[in-house]
């Protein structure tokens, strides 16, 4: 029999499995061949629970990524870590609680590295199993030790935290410095021109969105007021670089195509691949092939244009063979957001799409939107068809992973729940701690709690409502998925049960 390999990726999620080949080895799982799955994991960026077909948008089609669910599991209670990017991502590489790194916040272009090159992560895992491991994409991690020269090659950075190849942006879009960076080196620099990134203070002589407006091609709303790079005002100052600087509409095919040559490059060993776009993040700015297409504004164009790219990517995984031996797990870093920091229309064109597909809250929020989003597991012919309620957390990756591959774990946040990945069962966690803006709160069975914050209740910069309130809030999460009815004085047990839960959790 033919040696079989398999690969996963997720838009935020991975996928498992299984097969019957010549050398295998038994696990409790069945057999598995000694030349394991290639992994992929792609990972989308403020992608909301409601902004897929799939998921029951109508005012958006995203046939390449229904696709992917309706050939595997999709998951009506699948979460990231954390409400905002940088806890999400970390959660998901260290199987990790973000709330335990103080840390782990959305981070600024010039923040030194999240992860502690000594700590376990997905991609060290992996490679003690003998692969081949890669990011293509967002990082959002940090890099070096808090002083970073631009203009040399940089470290820590990812490839001293497990990976052996990185192609990335050092954080988002909308933050300097806007240059790509290929193992720890800034690609196209020219040392005549050096890059200097700063983020208290601006330049001399160098222009912002605020001294110079009629340079700006898109208006910024809040945050985004200080250098303009490609008509886009960012946050952060730079000054230099300008060889080195990324074209904003090419950013989607540039790393579709990297990600493509890396398939075709490793296809013959194992191989872990974090491909971890930037849409709908802003800035959102659609190649002029997908501008006008979703009659949405540019959020709703890219979010098709993240579509494609998938569409694309996987049709490379079937030319070069190996479709039918990847686990691909899809998801997003948390929910949505409109305006996030620019008027581009998301807000005026929204019409009667709903982001958050019924949930409350969005990008910076407790509530479900925050956390709970698309999630699916993808195996051709491998993993039947359906939709599973069972609750899974994209940090239970690290644990689920290892056992499919055959490597023990040091003991992390991260459940071993590999047979709710594969279809085989339905159970998944019992209980999850969520987290938004360094708050927390409980997921635990048909239940959510959130104990009592100080601060403001909704983030009026952007509309959403965060969740905070100077009293426990509990609500049965199947039988109120919008999160209205607080049952806190209906069910003082539950919540008493719950709150004994939560804080032994927390300890």
């Amino acid at each position: 029999m033919r040696k079989i390999k398999l690969t996963v990726f997720t838009i935020t999620t991975a996928i498992l499995f299984n097969f019957n080949c010549k050398g295998n080895r038994e696990t409790n799982y069945g057999i598995v061949n000694k030349q394991n799955p290639n992994i992929v994991v792609i990972y989308l960026d403020d992608l909301g629970y409601g902004d897929l077909s799939c998921y029951g948008a109508t005012a958006l089609q995203t046939p390449n990524i229904d696709a992917l669910a309706n050939g595997g599991i999709k998951f009506t209670n699948g979460y990231a870590s954390s409400a905002t990017c940088t806890p999400s991502r970390y959660a998901m590489l260290t199987g990790m609680y973000p709330w335990k790194n103080k840390n782990a916040r959305i981070l600024q272009g010039d923040a030194p590295l999240l992860i502690n090159p000594n700590q376990l992560t997905l991609p060290k895992l992996l490679k003690k199993a003998d692969y081949q491991t890669a990011i293509i994409g967002k990082w959002h991690l940090g890099l070096g030790n808090g002083f970073v020269d631009w203009n040399e090659t940089i470290k820590p950075g990812p490839n001293e935290v497990g990976f052996d190849e990185a192609y990335i942006l050092a954080a988002t879009q909308d933050r300097v410095p806007t240059v790509y960076i290929e193992n720890g080196d800034v690609v196209n620099l020219d040392k005549s021109d050096p890059i200097e990134v700063n983020y208290k203070k601006n330049f001399k002589g160098e222009p912002t969105a605020k001294s110079n407006p009629e340079m700006v091609s898109m208006k910024w709303h809040h945050g985004h007021n200080n250098s303009i790079v490609n008509g886009i005002p960012r946050i952060g100052y730079m000054k230099g670089g300008e060889a080195a600087k990324w074209s904003d509409v090419d950013m989607a095919d540039h790393f579709l195509k990297k990600a493509q040559n890396y398939i075709k490059e490793h296809k013959n060993n194992p191989f872990f691949l974090y491909y971890a776009m930037q849409q709908p993040h802003v800035p959102r700015t659609p190649h002029p092939r997908f501008v006008g297409k979703s009659g949405m504004g540019p959020r709703g164009d890219v979010i098709l244009e993240a579509d494609w790219c998938i569409g694309e990517f996987i049709k490379t995984l079937e030319e070069e063979g190996v479709l039918e031996n990847t686990l691909i797990v899809f998801s997003s870093d948390n929910g949505p957001v409109l305006n996030d920091g620019y008027y581009d229309d998301a807000v005026e064109k929204l019409g009667n799409h709903d982001p958050k597909g019924g949930l409350r809250g969005g990008k910076y929020s407790l509530y479900e939107a925050g956390t709970r989003v698309p999630f699916i597991t993808f195996w051709k012919d491998h993993i039947k068809p359906g939709v599973s309620d069972a609750i899974v957390c994209q940090m239970d990756l690290l644990e689920s992973i290892g056992q499919l591959v055959g490597v023990d774990n040091e003991k992390t946040d991260s459940q071993e729940v590999l047979n709710a990945l594969l279809g085989k069962s339905n159970v998944g966690r019992d209980h999850l701690i969520i987290e938004a803006n360094s708050r927390t709160a409980l997921r635990s069975g048909d239940w959510i709690l959130i104990p009592p914050y100080k601060g403001p209740s909704i983030n009026k910069k952007v509309g959403t409502e965060l969740g905070v309130s100077s009293e426990y809030k509990l609500f049965n999460i199947t039988k109120d998925v919008g999160q209205r009815n607080n049952l806190t004085k209906e069910n003082p047990e539950k919540l008493k049960e719950l709150i004994q839960i939560f804080e032994k959790l927390k300890q």
